[in-house]
């Protein structure tokens, strides 16, 4: 069989202090048929030219190509660079500017994506790392498969993880970037699942994940963790997330499995606010977190009105 060539894209914004050591791990990878889209949000370090200088000295053989962002922050700019009407066809591997990646990432991504059905999305786990990339710990495999229903309250496909099958590439150019939505990975996980795609986790970590204090969003572990979800949740901001997507997802339910829009359309008929009218749809619906007692949090929030 042919290798697959594969887009990945990166998007920075001041990402110099780390940059190089994420762009030297993509010369180091196994499958090393790969071209490189970069969008930089408005970087006023040393990013653009960190870029310019790899472009110049690995251009050869593959397309490298940086490009001004929209300046909206990070959602925005990787899903206006998946819909960039010149991404090349084919596979694309999401990348953040601060991660490092081990050499078989590509490799794992696409030989997973290659057993899955035609439209999938690949997710990994990831080792957590100080600035320093002294290694902290380790994500954890979700104990139950992912599924529409768990996607709409609950994120399980990292971003910085992610690669997209062509036939995810397509539809997500089909549906646009968003407004509103809060993260691009979660909204990538909802819209292929909700599409009836294959959401696939590789038990294994596949990169490094760096903690440094200036993550978009750092990882979800420890006590801290728990409360920071906790307050989420019942502050309000947790309900206005899924109310976003929620609503993002009505915009393109042409797109979604018929047994997914009667979902999403049951769950959008019930008003946000106190009582158990809405918990009941949701619950009808099979919509869940990971675990027992992150779903008994939003079904208290459901409750309360908070989501």
């Amino acid at each position: 069989m042919t290798p697959q060539r594969i887009t990945i894209i990166l998007c920075t914004f001041n990402g110099a202090a780390y940059l190089e050591a994420q762009l030297q791990s993509y010369l180091a990878q196994s499958h090393s048929l790969w071209d490189l889209w970069v969008s930089d949000d408005g970087s006023t370090d040393e990013t653009w030219a960190v870029l310019e200088k790899f472009q110049r000295d690995h251009g050869q053989g593959r397309e490298i190509r940086v490009l001004r962002g929209p300046g909206r922050g990070a959602c925005v700019n990787f899903l206006s660079l998946l819909c960039h009407p010149d991404l090349p066809a084919g596979p694309v591997a999401l990348s953040d500017q601060d991660d490092m990646w081990m050499p078989q990432k590509l490799a794992r991504a696409l030989a997973a994506l290659g057993a899955a059905g035609p439209l999938a999305l690949y997710g990994a786990q990831s080792l957590h790392c100080d600035a320093g990339l002294r290694v902290l710990g380790q994500s954890v495999s979700m104990p139950h498969p992912p599924t529409f229903g768990i996607a709409l309250v609950q994120n399980v496909v990292s971003g910085h993880s992610a690669v997209l099958s062509a036939d995810a590439v397509a539809l997500v150019r089909s549906a646009g970037v968003p407004n509103a939505v809060p993260f691009h990975d979660w909204w990538l996980y909802q819209l292929i699942s909700g599409a009836g795609g294959d959401i696939v986790i590789d038990p294994d970590p596949v990169l490094y994940y760096r903690q440094h204090g200036a993550n978009v969003m750092g990882a979800h572990r420890g006590l801290r963790a728990r409360i920071d979800r906790i307050t989420v949740a019942m502050g309000g901001r947790y309900g206005d997330w899924i109310a976003a997507n929620l609503a993002a997802l009505a915009g393109v339910e042409r797109l979604l499995t018929a047994e997914n829009r009667k979902v999403l359309t049951r769950l959008r008929a019930q008003p946000r606010r106190a009582g158990l009218a809405r918990a009941r749809a949701f619950a009808a619906c099979g919509v869940r977190r990971q675990s027992l007692a992150a779903t008994a949090v939003l079904y208290v929030a459901l409750m309360l009105g908070r989501v």
